[in-house]
């Protein structure tokens, strides 16, 4: 693709959303087929923009951001959008998620509420513009249309505990959002700036006595970031809404949370980076450590203290988060990169996890009662049930009778199969993706630790990430595979579960991803380890986005006299 048009395809992932849930709502609420095709249809081609850009941005393998000016001013006067090398692997996540979740929803979820679809873009066209705006005030805006659409998918399908949850995930994010207001406010009083490079460029030049302003400023927007990214001890609101929300929309909400970290990744080392900061560099970075420690420990302990699936999986988006939050709060390049590498995976296992559990919640609803070989149904999908007791004739305690084995259903055995895989992988356990991001991080922290310059705090707080990596894995298999045993185990005459390919299919695709994640370990190791870099070293996206000039208008193009 040339490029002439690859600066263009960086407003796609907003754009495209937007006119799919425009022409949703001219559609009406009778046509519910046409608007779940142009859905679908919206999500694949997301993905393959984000497919498109990320190899782009990763041209020659070396640094490279782009830069879009889609009012054609100058930064810092204009809107700018941004596309580096994180906001493109933010982008391909989110799309694949929500290629997964929306297929998924096909099945039978869309049916539920009226308005599923166009908030399903909206809340994409959200996420995505705030992985690639470049100022805060937009960042501000891209968040309140994600929130704004994820209210309804929230109370989508209706229930007592959907309102529940939502009321309480409504108040807080307005509180939230509030907060957002006042620090942006705030920032943009010390700064004179709302973009971000070029706030990047002021704030070493901040005078001595307006610093303390600019460092609480920061805080409160830290704040902010925080409450999206389930940071103890503000996630109380998340998993009573994680777990109540439709599965599709559960699914679509693990990778929201990832933006939280996302916007304090961005917005702390491009403020406050060592070396070009001044005084303020690394500004809070033991703090969030600590905050990303506090919050993977309840993570772990919210995973093992409870028994409901959905509350399960939400407690293992906190821990994703809080690994996270702790790694990149070191302000290491290698402990950042393992950290970028698992949460990839992590992310997709969750938002798989979200999506069995449906199936899981299906399957024991539908009786005790068992079927046999000749109950066959069509609709069954790839299930085909089987008997689920011997012959009566056989006795089983008789050394002469025949050894008679049971075969497992092919939908049974891949739905238990699905949720060893995720276990696994937001456990950290080899052979999958998350032991493999686990593995860098613990080496990035004994490096840390042997360099031997760190102060007591953090030399602290490098230790208590390490155990807690180990106990928080430990915790998190037992109570997964305790859960695992109780529903896929011991219960031998529960109906054999039914599933569609449409159902199964979006499921088996996000963890053929997180396998993939291991077998291209080198490559998509290499690209976080020049994110990191580029994170803690952000001149190249500072100098790209404040020397990017306007377009000039096609007259002055052509050489012709004005």
């Amino acid at each position: 693709m040339n490029d002439w048009l690859m600066p263009h395809l960086i407003a796609a992932p907003i754009l495209l959303p937007l006119a799919a849930a425009a022409v949703m709502l001219v559609l009406g609420n009778e046509r519910q087929r046409s608007k779940r095709a142009l859905n679908v249809l919206a999500c694949a081609l997301n993905l393959l923009v984000a497919l498109a850009l990320l190899p782009w941005v990763n041209q020659n393998g070396a640094q490279s951001v782009g830069v879009y000016l889609p009012g054609n001013w100058p930064a810092p006067f204009g809107i700018v959008l941004v596309l580096d090398r994180l906001s493109a692997m933010m982008l391909l996540l989110t799309a694949a998620l929500g290629l997964a979740s929306v297929s998924h929803a096909s099945a039978r979820w869309d049916r539920a509420g009226v308005h599923f679809h166009p908030l399903f873009q909206m809340q994409l066209m959200g996420l995505n513009g705030a992985f690639l705006t470049g100022d805060l005030f937009n960042l501000f805006v891209f968040f309140e249309i994600m929130l704004t659409a994820s209210y309804g998918l929230l109370l989508h399908g209706g229930g007592t505990a959907r309102v529940k949850a939502g009321l309480h995930y409504i108040a807080v994010n307005l509180l939230a959002s509030a907060l957002f207001l006042v620090s942006v406010a705030i920032l943009y009083g010390i700064t004179g700036t709302l973009n971000l490079a070029d706030m990047a460029r002021v704030v070493p030049a901040i005078a001595p006595q307006d610093r303390g302003l600019l460092h609480a400023g920061a805080a409160m927007l830290a704040i902010v970031f925080l409450v999206k990214a389930g940071a103890w001890p503000l996630n109380f609101w998340l998993t009573p809404a994680y777990g109540a929300a439709a599965p599709p929309v559960a699914t679509l909400f693990a990778v929201m949370t990832k933006l939280g970290v996302y916007a304090v990744l961005r917005v702390w080392t491009l403020l406050f980076a060592p070396g070009s900061a001044g005084v303020s560099a690394q500004f809070g970075g033991g703090v969030l450590a600590w905050i990303g420690l506090a919050t993977l420990a309840a993570g772990a302990v919210g995973v093992a203290a409870t028994h409901h699936l959905g509350r399960m999986t939400a407690a293992c988006t906190v821990m994703s988060s809080g690994t996270v939050l702790a790694a990149i709060g070191f302000g290491r390049p290698d402990i950042t990169a393992g950290a970028l590498y698992y949460a990839i995976g992590s992310t997709l296992a969750v938002g798989a996890l979200f999506l069995i559990i449906e199936l899981i919640d299906r399957w024991r609803e539908a009786g005790e009662t068992p079927q046999y070989v000749n109950e066959v149904e069509p609709e069954a999908g790839f299930a085909y049930p089987i008997d689920l007791l011997p012959p009566p004739d056989v006795n089983l305690d008789d050394d002469q009778s025949p050894l008679i084995g049971q075969a497992i259903p092919a939908a049974l055995a891949f739905l238990g199969l699905s949720f060893a895989a995720c276990a696994l992988t937001v456990a950290g356990l080899p052979p999958l993706s998350g032991f493999v991001g686990k593995v860098i991080m613990l080496t990035g922290l004994l490096g840390a630790a042997q360099a031997g310059a760190q102060a007591a705090p953090i030399a602290a707080s490098i230790w208590t990430l390490m155990a807690l990596l180990i106990v928080a894995g430990l915790l998190t298999t037992i109570a997964l595979s305790r859960a695992g045993i109780r529903f896929f185990w011991v219960p031998r005459e529960r109906a054999v579960p039914k599933l569609r390919v449409i159902e199964a299919a979006p499921i088996a695709v996000l963890l053929l991803l997180v396998g993939a994640l291991v077998w291209q370990a080198d490559p998509v190791l290499r690209y976080a380890q020049a994110t990191a870099r580029a994170l803690h070293q952000p001149s190249d996206y500072i100098d790209r986005v404040m020397a990017t000039r306007p377009t000039p208008p096609p007259a002055a193009r052509m050489g012709a006299r004005p």
